[in-house]
């Protein structure tokens, strides 16, 4: 079966990015002109809200809550962001979106500026994504020149600058706060939260952080309403979502599916099966989610469904073991890479990855002992320790990944 439903991937997948005009033509920007024609910005919000949008990057959190946090504070400068900081290994969906829709996510920002009040929008990208960066400057260049973006756009009272900003290439550089302090020329680390950035965020001003996937999703909703958009999906999971498959598929990829899909619907109907032609053992939704075994390829792909489950969507980076793969290696894979992307500014969080790495590299040597005891303590005790997630992310798959050992 393959999936054919789409909202963002409109267009066939090796097609440049698409210019003002040719979006323009299909409906783009038309949300942004009615709304400031004939929507307050309660409205958009209030349809955003309606529509049940949950974020994209990861954490899945329901994006009108941001926004209303934002537009609930008093009036004065405010700002969004756009962040498409994607340096997950295995997740390539963020930087093919803005590289070939940047409009959307564009348009989307837009939106999200006029319904909580901002007068400045940021898209954040990381400094190696030299087709993004190339895409979006020249999309940026198209709407100065159309008047969609600076002063009074389109005769409204709104206005709303746009600037892009080049982050660092390393993995926690795309946590919200992180990336606030990135823009703001400090060093891309988290922050302590409370306050979140809807209080107080890009130089103390509220501030809304959205995934670019998120935003993408907003101006459809906008032009065609809340309805429309919970009439695609499953349950509370609303709409699409984009999926990237790996090199080992036959037809790798980045693919949107409507929630209610199945694992199997993407991996074999659309992405072809494993080259291999061997059969999954297990996979993994995103790097730092828990794994599910092969008979969990049927199972809907939505957040109550893989909550039930044990793990979530996550940013949609799928990878996979197949039938005679030994999973350890992967497991120590997973392990080291958070290790070296811990940012180190957190005693527990720097313990847990570097002592979870030495246990597997123990086990790999062959080293006696209860290495699935040891994994556990350390996860336990310092779980919801740090600044920000990259914890919890990091015990997921491996805590998970256990049983896969069979030891």
């Amino acid at each position: 079966m393959r999936v054919t439903i789409r909202i963002l991937l409109t267009r066939p997948a090796d097609a440049p990015a698409e210019p003002l005009a040719e979006y323009r033509a299909a409906g783009g920007y038309e949300a942004l002109r009615s709304a400031l024609a004939a929507r307050t910005p309660e409205d958009v919000l209030a349809e955003v809200e309606r529509a049940q949008l949950r974020g994209r990057g990861g954490a899945s959190f329901p994006v009108a809550r941001k926004w209303r946090l934002a537009a609930g504070q008093p009036a004065g400068e405010k700002h969004v962001v756009a962040n498409g900081g994607e340096h997950e290994p295995g997740s390539r969906k963020d930087r093919f979106l803005v590289a070939k829709y940047p409009h959307t996510v564009l348009e989307g920002l837009l939106l999200c500026g006029y319904a909580t009040g901002a007068q400045k929008g940021w898209l954040y990208l990381i400094e190696d994504m030299a087709e993004p960066l190339a895409a979006a400057e020249h999309a940026l260049a198209e709407l100065h020149a159309a008047g969609l973006v600076g002063a009074r756009i389109l005769g409204s009272p709104f206005s709303f600058e746009i600037a892009i900003h080049r982050g660092p290439t390393t993995y926690v550089a795309g946590e919200e706060t992180a990336a606030l302090n990135a823009i703001e020329g400090k060093p891309a680390k988290p922050r302590k939260k409370p306050p979140y950035p809807g209080e107080a965020g890009l130089f103390g001003r509220p501030t809304t952080v959205n995934n670019v996937e998120t935003l993408a999703h907003v101006p459809a909703i906008v032009r065609r309403g809340a309805a429309w958009y919970r009439g695609i999906g499953r349950g509370s999971s609303t709409g699409t979502m984009l999926f990237t498959l790996p090199d080992r598929a036959r037809h790798p990829g980045v693919y949107e599916l409507p929630f209610g899909a199945t694992w199997r619907e993407l991996i074999f109907g659309l992405g072809g099966g494993p080259r291999s032609g061997r059969e999954i053992r297990a996979f993994l939704p995103a790097l730092s989610c828990a794994w599910l075994s092969a008979e969990h390829l049927d199972a809907p792909i939505d957040h109550d469904s893989l909550k039930a489950l044990g793990t979530s969507p996550g940013c949609g980076g799928l990878s996979w073991l197949e039938v005679g793969e030994d999973p350890l290696p992967r497991l120590l894979e997973i392990a080291r890479f958070f290790m070296a992307e811990q940012c180190g500014q957190c005693p527990p969080c720097r313990m847990e990855t570097n002592q979870i790495a030495h246990v597997l590299k123990g086990v790999a040597e062959g080293k006696e002992g209860d290495y699935r005891g040891a994994i556990e303590k350390v996860c336990a005790f310092a779980r919801g320790k740090g600044q920000c997630s990259l914890i919890e992310m990091a015990a997921a798959p491996i805590l998970s990944g256990l049983t896969l050992l069979g030891r």
